[in-house]
């Protein structure tokens, strides 16, 4: 067997992904063809969001890391910023789990910190119960102290989630449906997400309403004007197409390398001349550059307050200096440039200047029909629970 025959055949783009980037090559921008607005209100009145909290985050399926985070069996990690304590696992088995980070004798919080631990067992810092990652009580001191007690009774409580694309879900709510998660990851299958490793993680805060971070990448109309000292240069100005997969958006821009002549159907070149980006709902976003892979989940805290967690991921660990000096300068321009000096800046600044109800409603043009349809989206949520 020759080298050729032992490499893996090229990545391909789903049906949508070439539909949306054929779009572009044509010239042909699906975008929106009137002016739209948005009320101001539903960025700075509390108790928008807090509406918005109870139909969204606390019942939807959300994004909470991707698979890179916990990459081996026998891994748990603490997550407190949806408002809950979480615990992810990824047991013996190298199934993904999350569970409530509560012993289950004395309500104990189990795990503390929030970095990722190694570990074949749980054991609760107070008296020591001990569960396996898959939440099951293994042992308790002294058992002969809760006589008729069915170990089996007292497993950690676990939450719905679901495991596509390389990106770990979860759901507040039992009967929750991940059906439009594991379509979505098809999408993302084809940008390599499952066998990406994890380069760098940070979790920002963003003194802005989620939305407003949201709305960034949701058009391109700000991209070579707000970008214009990063990644600005790189992109054609508003050349975009987008689609939805379920409630989730999916956008293409168009960079500014020619797309004659590039075959498209071959996800490696076809990254080379269009951008993608997903939008997810509630809160989550998704970047893939040509060689690496930003997965932004937001998590936020009140109306003008969001904490942003950004994992960078990439093919594999760098396995010299030269490699780790390349991925080290991505991070800076997209983590600590782009995002956290730009788009994130932005939506501070947006932030600052609604909450002076000067602009009573925002104004919205051709390129930004993302926007309007994400706030669409979002009131159909309101309704569905009013």
């Amino acid at each position: 067997m020759n080298e050729a025959d032992t490499k893996s055949p090229p990545l391909r783009p789903t049906e949508g992904q070439l539909a949306l980037a054929e779009a572009i090559a044509r010239g042909e921008e699906r975008s929106g063809s009137e002016i739209r607005r948005v009320p101001a209100s539903v960025y700075t009145d509390p108790d928008h969001f807090l509406r918005e909290k109870t139909a969204l985050f606390d019942r939807l399926p959300q994004v909470l890391c991707p698979s890179a985070l916990l990459p081996e069996p026998g891994m748990a990690v603490p997550h407190d910023a949806t408002g809950r304590p979480l615990l992810i696992t990824r047991d013996a088995e190298g199934t993904a789990h999350v569970f409530l980070n509560v012993c289950r004798h004395r309500g104990t919080r189990l795990v503390e910190g929030a970095d990722v631990q190694c570990a074949k067992r749980l054991v609760c810092p107070y008296h020591a119960w001990t569960y396996r990652l898959d939440g099951k009580l293994l042992a308790l001191p002294r058992p002969e102290t809760f006589p008729g007690m069915d170990k089996g009774d007292y497993g950690l409580v676990e939450l719905p989630s679901c495991e596509a694309g390389g990106l770990i879900w979860f759901a507040p709510v039992e009967g929750a449906d991940f059906t439009d998660a594991r379509k979505l990851g098809e999408d993302l299958d084809t940008f390599g997400t499952r066998d990406l490793v994890l380069f760098r993680r940070k979790l920002h805060t963003v003194k802005g309403n989620w939305k407003l971070i949201m709305d960034a990448f949701l058009e391109s109309y700000h991209v070579t004007r707000l970008h214009a000292q990063t990644i600005g240069p790189f992109f054609k100005d508003g050349v975009t197409s987008g689609d939805q997969i379920g409630p989730h958006q999916r956008s293409a821009v168009g960079r500014l390398e020619e797309m004659e002549g590039v075959d498209l159907t071959d996800m490696a070149a076809l990254r080379r001349v269009v951008t993608f980006a997903y939008q997810l709902l509630p809160a989550t976003i998704i970047i893939p550059s040509p060689d690496y892979l930003n997965v932004m989940v937001l998590m936020p805290q009140a109306h003008d307050l969001t904490l942003v967690e950004d994992f960078m991921l990439i093919p594999e660990a760098p396995a010299t200096e030269k490699a780790r000096d390349h991925w080290e300068r991505s991070w800076a321009l997209l983590d600590g440039g782009v995002f956290a000096s730009e788009d994130f800046r932005a939506a501070e600044l947006g932030q600052q200047g609604l909450s002076t109800g000067a602009v009573p409603e925002l104004t919205l043009g051709t390129l930004e029909g993302g926007v309007h349809r994400f706030h669409e989206i979002v009131e159909e949520a309101l309704r569905a629970v009013n």
